[in-house]
């Protein structure tokens, strides 16, 4: 559970089924679990992508690794060590030379540069469930009463997600009088220090900030380098921009969900910029790319939105970071800022634009935007790439962003690319983890205190097996405890009907 008292709410939909492989396009070739989130916390969201899950609008699945046709490993970018190699450095220039002087380059974009197929996670084959049968928002999870069947001498109550996030007490009354001489008189308003004030002014104007849209200029934080030292990747990005180029890029961040007034204002332009890119780079037929797919795919999410005290200005959850070229879309980015990472869930870009190899420039623009929220949350260090697929050889460019890692799939521990390539080149699925006797931190180990939502209640597995003499379901909910862990299988919500 969240600190602010929410619940992550799933069903989970297992994995039986081969789905058309959106890289290689064998036809039912691609396996994955899936689940559908109704909500989701950040930290939930984060912990399950550091377990090789990803997600598709509120659609979360994991590809069964040693099954799936084309392997998909999660892999992530160290931003703060990050220095861009040639060809990212020539992207830099051809972009910033477009715009200080209006000069399109002649050459298409690099072959495998054009993002991830979105049939890769057999979006047709996935659909909400008909009706919500939770029918719950967020402020009726949070009055989700506890089966009084709950074992209080082992303790099934959801650990929360940041430890820093004490528990609040319940058995104190706060409106008790205080002993005379001790304790504060119960009549004021507490003693609040003028930092914490102020912490919260701050955010409180973030907040309001954020519902107007998030903008930056084309120059990000700058990070000067020392005369002896290489040039960090924001002045590349800034290098040879006059002070008034022809064409002028604006750079905004706005929230898609709960989607802000700017999301709102912007969507019939941000949705047709998708539908050509879908016809032009993957294309898709003129009445594939509707307007209902757009939003399930990429604005709808579970991830709800939060503030924290330690967090970015920005908060955490899904947004979509528009590029404005003189005043119009020509590029999206759509990204989750959880704890530990900014994830990049999708871009897509006007084809007229497509010389410009917007996916790599976008790339880049996101490392140093990671760079820039570190600075504001210390534990941000991370920019993840969604997955590395070394069997299909357009799909290897992710592994140019160095230094980076990708997930063991068995023991979900980061291990360096660099290691990594020589076992994929032998086999398309490997443990990559070198080290045989290591096994998986979080695995499944008391399967009784999984946490299930049954009839608005949340109580463990062993209270509902009780409940539901004869029940059949125990091997379907292992299987989902096991691919989550057993922390994750603690804290989210199992959907039981």
């Amino acid at each position: 559970m969240a600190a602010g008292g929410s619940y992550s709410i799933v069903e989970y939909f297992g994995g039986d089924d081969g789905y058309r492989c959106g890289y290689c396009k064998h036809e039912n070739g691609n396996f994955s679990h899936g689940m559908w989130s109704h909500t989701m916390t950040v930290q939930d969201y984060q912990d399950l992508i550091d377990r090789g899950w990803r997600r598709s609008g509120k659609y979360v699945y994991k590809p069964i690794m040693n099954k799936t046709c084309c392997p998909q490993y999660t892999i992530r970018c160290h931003a703060l060590n990050f220095h861009p190699s040639k060809t990212h450095k020539k992207t830099l220039k051809k972009v910033n030379k477009f715009l200080s002087k209006g000069e399109m380059p002649v050459e298409k974009q690099e072959e495998g540069h054009e993002g991830e197929p979105m049939d890769s996670v057999h979006e047709e084959g996935v659909q909400p469930p008909p009706q919500d049968p939770l029918k719950i928002d967020h402020s009726e999870v949070q009055d989700i009463t506890t089966s009084p069947d709950t074992d209080t001498t082992n303790s099934t109550a959801p650990t929360t997600p940041r430890e820093d996030a004490a528990p609040a007490p319940v058995e104190k009354n706060p409106n008790a009088t205080p002993k005379p001489g001790k304790g504060a008189d119960p009549n004021r308003p507490h003693c609040r220090k003028a930092k914490d004030i102020r912490k919260e002014r701050r955010l409180q104007k973030e907040q309001q900030k954020q519902q107007e849209g998030v903008s930056s200029s084309v120059n990000p934080a700058q990070s000067k380098s020392s005369p002896n030292q290489t040039k960090s990747l924001e002045e590349f990005i800034t290098e040879s921009l006059p002070n008034d180029p022809l064409h002028r890029l604006e750079v905004r961040l706005v929230r898609s969900n709960p989607p802000s007034p700017q999301f709102k204002a912007s969507f019939d332009a941000s949705y047709q910029v998708y539908k050509l890119y879908q016809m032009a780079i993957h294309k898709d037929p003129p009445d594939k790319p509707t307007e209902s797919q757009f939003k399930r795919f990429l604005c709808d999410s579970p991830l709800e939105a939060e503030m924290a005290p330690d967090g970015p200005e920005v908060g955490y959850g899904s947004f979509h970071q528009q590029y404005w070229l003189d005043g119009r879309i020509v590029a999206v980015g759509v990204l989750d800022i959880l704890p530990s990472c900014v994830s990049s869930v999708y871009l897509y870009y006007h084809p007229d634009f497509s010389s410009l190899s917007l996916g790599t420039y976008s790339a880049l623009r996101e490392i140093a935007f990671t760079r820039q929220l570190q600075q504001q949350s210390p534990k941000l260090t991370y920019y993840y790439l969604g997955f590395y697929v070394h069997s299909c050889p357009k799909m290897r460019y992710k592994g140019q962003y160095q230094p980076s890692d990708l997930l063991c799939p068995e023991t979900y521990t980061w291990v360096p690319i660099e290691r990594c390539i020589p076992c994929l080149d032998i086999s398309a699925y490997s443990r990559l983890k070198e080290n045989g006797q290591a096994g998986d931190a979080h695995a499944l180990k008391e399967l009784g205190r999984v946490l299930v939502l049954h009839r608005r209640t949340v109580m463990p597995y062993a209270a509902y097996a009780r409940k539901r003499k004869g029940s059949n379901d125990e091997k379907e909910v292992e299987q989902y405890a096991s691919l989550v862990g057993q922390t994750c299988a603690e804290r989210i919500l199992l959907y039981r009907a």
